[in-house]
């Protein structure tokens, strides 16, 4: 019986491990599909992910090669205008010259003007004496030089206002920006309230504005009116942001910070050619010092320079290279900041 027993549970497990095997060889298949499956599941997630990076890769470095573009571009347009604006500044008309100076004077008015100064200027060298020889000079430095002179003093007077006083507006748009206010009102503020010449080229911005001009374009054009640098640099730093974009309110407080450096550099300047301008000064007044003296103790010792050809020729030759002495010490103590 236990024999029997012993053969039964045999035959028992062996038929459970034949059937567990007989279902593990039909399951396997499905297991195996479903392992498969799986993978081949993982492996389309894993390249759309992929596909999604690399896609999302490409769009950034478009996009990044898109903005260089704008950006070479604004800076292609902008190079071609400043060089227009430099070609204005630096080698101005007439017109553009009292329009930089600030006067309100027509062409053929300043002309009448220049002539009259020619005339007055030859009238009083022939009652003072002058040789005749003189008086074509005179006039030629009365209707050429002196009115010109004048604007050209005019223009270098303006500039220095106009800098000493655009880096505070500068901060009071900055101001303005960060409070809120857009730009236009922020030029409209400053066209009202800041002091000549700064007022006045800002309401030149704000009447072409009302034209049809836009901001960056208005501003660009400052540097026609204001031949200076800094003008030019505003102008620039508008453009771009309004072309690429950026915070305002920090690219115009460092261009406030790099204005007010550099006159902090060129006071700087000034200060360490003080020296050399004193030394100009005083080697510039030596000769005239000393023929005064010569004069008051010897007379007759120094009027033959001006009595006779021989001395008169002397004293244009000497006229001639202390002038050119003076202009070179000149430009080695003028720096460009």
């Amino acid at each position: 019986m236990f024999g029997i027993d012993t053969t039964v549970l045999a035959f028992i497990v062996l038929a459970g491990f034949s059937a567990g095997a007989v279902a593990y060889a039909f399951l396997f298949t499905q297991m195996n599909n479903e392992k498969q499956a799986g993978k081949r599941l993982e492996t389309i997630k894993a390249a759309e992910t992929d596909r999604s990076v690399v896609k999302a890769s490409r769009d950034r470095v478009a996009e990044t090669a898109k903005r260089r573009k704008s950006i070479q571009d604004s800076l292609k347009q902008l190079d071609e205008k400043q060089k227009t604006t430099e070609r204005v500044v630096n080698k101005p008309p007439l017109k553009a010259q009292l329009r930089q100076a600030g006067m309100q004077v027509s062409i053929e008015r300043f002309y009448l003007y220049s002539l009259v100064c020619g005339i007055a200027l030859t009238a009083l060298a022939y009652f003072a004496g002058a040789p005749l020889l003189v008086l074509p000079g005179a006039l030629l430095a009365g209707a050429l030089g002196l009115p010109r002179w004048f604007v050209s003093l005019r223009r270098a007077r303006r500039v220095k206002a106009f800098l000493n006083e655009f880096p505070n507006a500068l901060d009071i748009i900055v101001r303005a920006v960060k409070s809120g206010l857009p730009l236009n009102d922020a030029i409209r503020l400053i066209a009202n309230e800041s002091p000549e010449p700064v007022k006045t080229e800002f309401r030149r911005i704000v009447d072409s504005q009302q034209v049809g001009m836009s901001i960056p374009d208005a501003t660009l054009r400052m540097a026609e009116t204001m031949p200076c640098s800094e003008a030019s640099f505003f102008g620039i730093v508008i453009q771009i942001q309004s072309q690429a974009g950026g915070n305002l309110s920090e690219a115009l407080g460092n261009l406030s910070r790099v204005l007010r450096d550099r006159k902090k550099m060129k006071a700087k300047v000034q200060a360490l050619s003080m020296e050399a301008k004193a030394s100009a000064v005083i080697i510039g007044a030596l000769p005239f010092v000393v023929a005064l003296l010569v004069y008051l103790s010897s007379p007759n010792y120094i009027m033959p320079l001006f009595t006779t050809s021989t001395g008169n020729l002397i004293l244009g030759c000497s006229g001639v290279w202390m002038s050119i002495g003076i202009l070179v010490m000149r430009k080695m103590m003028n720096f460009e900041v």
